[in-house]
């Protein structure tokens, strides 16, 4: 098993999500206020995974324990601080989904289903302050998008601890090869 630098995958996965510290900070200042319309999302988002017939094998009699982990963990989005300990959590949360066979696609989907289902609620949330929506849904939208690059990591090692278990090539092997290929790429180039 590789050990993960969680403080490198979070630096990356903000980088290419975008997430900035002006995001984390809107988040954190309107976590209580948008707190009371997280169950809302998690019902939305659970009756439209259970119209989703791939989707049933993963819900059937699990249906109210996966909303209330869903929604700690659609809450935990808003709380920060976005540091390792953050990333090392969302990491987890993909081994999890990973251990239970969860299709790949569906972590990627869910996200968009979350959104499809939050951003509406912010013109009505902020309708007396109109101008909150806009930097809101970047700050949604980059941090939603930085927890789903932490948690694919998780399919991503998944992947290569498989293949090297299949193959029986060891980590110092592979890594020796990825390093060639690099190289070898970079002097192409």
């Amino acid at each position: 098993m590789s050990t993960i630098d969680f403080s490198a995958l979070c630096e990356q996965a903000k980088a290419y999500s975008g997430f900035e510290p002006e995001d984390a900070a809107i988040l954190a200042q309107e976590a209580q206020r948008l707190s009371p319309y997280l169950n809302t999302v998690t019902d939305a988002f659970y009756t439209e995974l259970q119209t989703i017939p791939e989707a049933l094998p993963f819900l059937e009699g699990r249906i109210d324990a996966l909303k209330t982990t869903h929604t700690a963990w659609l809450s935990k989005i808003f709380q920060g601080p976005y540091d390792a300990d953050f990333a090392a959590y969302m990491h987890h949360v993909g081994v999890v989904h990973v251990e239970v066979k969860l299709p790949e696609k569906f972590m990627t989907s869910g996200i968009g289903l979350i959104n499809k289902h939050l951003i509406p609620l912010l013109p009505q949330i902020y309708r007396a302050e109109p101008e909150m929506v806009g930097p809101l849904l970047k700050a949604l939208n980059a941090a939603t998008s930085f927890c789903l690059l932490i948690m694919l990591e998780s399919y991503r090692g998944h992947e290569l601890e498989r293949f090297m278990e299949v193959t029986g090539i060891s980590r110092v092997l592979y890594n020796n090869l990825a390093a060639a290929y690099r190289n070898s790429r970079e002097r192409a180039a």
